[in-house]
């Protein structure tokens, strides 16, 4: 697949995973913000609106408003932009998944830093899954495509295909 198509994977898959981010955050803020929480498959899926202004687990909520704003904001979108322009370079030696791997977790770093500087450290989280004993922490579609794709990596990690060893005859 040459360069130009995986460029196009990159930034269509970018702006689609982010556009679902929105999407399914303002859903729930509409149909969840202040109601009781729904369940499904036998308490299995949970749905419950939660704001967040830390990282995942509410890791570095309490940080001061700068110190948050660097810290959860600024330095995560200068280091999402490095990483973008760093894909995009070396595109033509990576294949496709893994360029669509980095574009996961590229655009949900930005779902949830969009979330941080629109609305004042708050990111929209609403999902839950588990049973009684063991659950995840509350979570959204931005935390879904950064968890997708740092798992494609791991699967796409060697940039060229390995080649067969021959049998000798």
């Amino acid at each position: 697949m040459s360069a130009r198509y995986k460029i196009y994977i990159f930034f269509l898959s970018t702006i689609l995973f982010i556009s679902c981010d929105r999407v399914t955050k303002d859903l729930a803020k509409k149909h969840l913000m202040n109601k009781p929480t729904v369940s499904y498959f036998n308490k299995t899926v949970q749905l419950m609106y939660v704001e967040n202004t830390g990282a995942a687990m509410s890791f570095g909520d309490g940080l001061p408003k700068t110190a948050g704003l660097w810290l959860l904001g600024i330095l995560p979108l200068a280091f999402l932009l490095y990483l973008s322009v760093y894909i995009l370079r070396q595109t033509e030696q990576m294949r496709a998944m893994k360029v669509f791997s980095f574009a996961l977790i590229i655009s949900g770093g930005l779902g949830n830093i969009i979330d941080r500087l629109l609305f004042d450290r708050h990111v929209t989280d609403f999902m839950v899954i588990g049973t009684e004993s063991i659950r995840t922490g509350v979570f959204n579609f931005a935390d879904v495509c950064v968890s997708a794709g740092a798992i494609g990596l791991l699967f796409f990690y060697r940039d060229k295909k390995i080649a067969k060893p021959e049998i000798p005859a």
